[in-house]
């Protein structure tokens, strides 16, 4: 989130000083990929970038960015706000790619930012029950706080959980937030009949799933992945925190001076009780 610099209000678009969202991988909007709607997987996303990156005084941003990855903040948003763009916006495409419904009952597999972003957003696209789960009871707690139906632990029989609360049935709808194996696991054994299973989170490259693809068959299960945003998740994502509809600023744990950048990575790292750590330059 930054203000533009003179060489962008030379290009026409924007005037110095001005407040916007700077993506750092665009598409090109022409390739195959694009053309059917996959633009997350063009070549040209998957390339570009801006120089040196974050936690920089200045950064160089490529013309293309520029054309197809800046995006002007509302007034009334603030820059708390703002930094939330990009993960809502690869949130809101997770589920419009995997085709969330309203009334869907839902299991969020992990409690961590991107969980309850995805908590936040389905609540507000009309999600029936919405179940969590994660190891750290810090993050159950927000959870519920956040409007979830029920919060487990991720140790616990999540099943026998969901069937107890969700009137004898599993999950319509289930998000791994983390790309742990026994994660990936749970979610197979979390999905109702005819639901759908989102791999938000990628695992390792070596990683081994033991896939039960005879019971996925028999129930209509559906398997769906998604990576990244596109320009039209990061404008979504930009209306519904300025509407209000998601509201994102509780998320916000801890608020560092930039000298204190070290200080906030092990946070996130350690990921007990911090949720989203804003540095303020």
């Amino acid at each position: 989130i930054v203000e533009v610099g003179e060489n962008v209000r030379k290009a026409g678009k924007y005037t110095v000083g001005e407040r916007v969202s700077v993506s750092h991988h665009v598409p090109c909007n022409a390739c195959h990929y694009c053309l059917s709607g996959h633009h997350t997987v063009c070549d040209t996303l998957r390339t570009t970038n801006f120089y040196p990156g974050g936690f920089s005084e200045y950064i160089r941003v490529p013309a293309i960015n520029v054309d197809r990855g800046v995006f002007r903040l509302p007034d009334e948003m603030s820059y708390e706000q703002a930094v939330f763009i990009e993960p809502l916006g690869c949130v809101y495409r997770g589920q419009r790619m995997a085709e969330f419904q309203p009334g869907m009952s839902v299991l969020i597999i992990g409690s961590g930012v991107t969980g309850l972003l995805f908590l936040k957003l389905l609540r507000a696209l009309g999600a029936g029950r919405i179940f969590v789960s994660d190891m750290v009871e810090f993050k159950r707690k927000k959870a519920v706080e956040f409007g979830a139906s029920d919060a487990f632990d991720a140790r616990e029989n999540i099943p026998e959980r969901l069937r107890k609360l969700n009137d004898g049935r599993l999950a319509d709808f289930v998000v791994t937030t983390t790309g742990a194996v026994p994660a990936v696991q749970t979610a197979f054994n979390s999905v109702d009949r005819g639901g759908t299973i989102l791999f938000f989170a990628p695992s390792m490259p070596d990683a081994q799933i033991n896939l039960p693809l005879a019971r996925l068959w028999k129930d209509e299960v559906t398997l769906k992945t998604t990576y990244a945003a596109s320009p039209h998740d990061l404008t979504k994502a930009i209306e519904l925190i300025r509407e209000g509809r998601v509201e994102v600023t509780d998320l916000i744990t801890h608020r560092l001076p930039l000298e204190e950048a070290g200080k906030g990575f092990r946070l996130a790292s350690e990921s007990r009780e911090s949720l989203k750590v804003v540095i303020e330059p």
